[in-house]
């Protein structure tokens, strides 16, 4: 009798962890670092919801799924790790599809093309080309593209949490750039007018949501709904809303 009640106990217990941390059957948890506007913030009415391009794309990608949408803030360079771990089903923050990532991940259709781009103080004059940047003080987000990028350019890089914390020390004078995705950057740019962007000749790159790869179905729900989206117009519609 103690045997079978420890056992409902333990159900009981395990059940609960569940539902604590989003993961029943009927909930498809997102990871996200919403500190990436327009993709991915932290805004609206309340001034605490997740809002952006990212995550209407995936509301719809749980719709088609019949499944509610939980979204999960955290760290961009714990994504991967927070994934692989099962504490999150997918990863919708900007990132971008990279070899080193497809080691550990897989990733969808990409669903959007950018590139990288500099900011600085206005003042600066001293960048015109790509050879110029070598051997300055960057600023970059922690674990992003950019973050790996500037180590072909100079030992000189500090990685911050957010893209907010890297402008806030280039305003400072402690860094020379930030290397940062081009609509994010825009976005940042828009807000602090004594900032100027530059655009070099960097490589194209492309977003896309990365899953588990031990979830071939999810990742086979997630590109159905991206192909729908672009044939119905949703997509566009999409673009049009978040990303001026």
């Amino acid at each position: 009798m103690k045997k079978s009640m420890l056992l409902g106990g333990l159900t009981l217990t395990a059940t609960l962890l569940l539902a604590g941390c989003g993961k029943s059957e009927d909930v498809l948890v997102v990871g996200t670092n919403a500190a990436f506007p327009p993709f991915e913030y932290v805004g609206g009415q309340s001034g605490d919801e997740i809002k952006g391009f990212d995550i209407e794309l995936a509301k719809q990608i749980a719709k088609d799924a019949g499944k509610t949408l939980k979204v999960e803030n955290m760290k961009f360079d714990s994504l991967i790790v927070a994934l692989n771990s099962g504490k999150i089903d997918f990863i919708a923050s900007g990132m971008t599809i990279t070899p080193e990532r497809q080691a550990s991940v897989n990733f969808s259709e990409p669903y959007y093309e950018a590139t990288q781009v500099l900011l600085v103080n206005k003042d600066n004059e001293s960048i015109h080309t790509l050879d110029d940047i070598k051997d300055k003080h960057f600023a970059v987000q922690l674990g992003s593209t950019a973050d790996m990028m500037s180590k072909k350019y100079t030992q000189k890089v500090t990685a911050f949490n957010t893209g907010f914390e890297a402008i806030m020390e280039l305003k400072n004078g402690k860094v020379d750039l930030v290397l940062f995705d081009s609509e994010p950057a825009a976005n940042y740019l828009a807000k602090n007018p004594d900032l100027k962007l530059i655009k070099l000749d960097f490589p194209p790159e492309f977003y896309g949501f990365a899953v588990s790869k031990q979830q071939p179905e999810l990742l086979n729900s997630i590109n159905h709904t991206l192909k729908n989206l672009k044939e119905n117009g949703q997509y566009q519609a999409l673009v049009s809303a978040h990303i001026k």
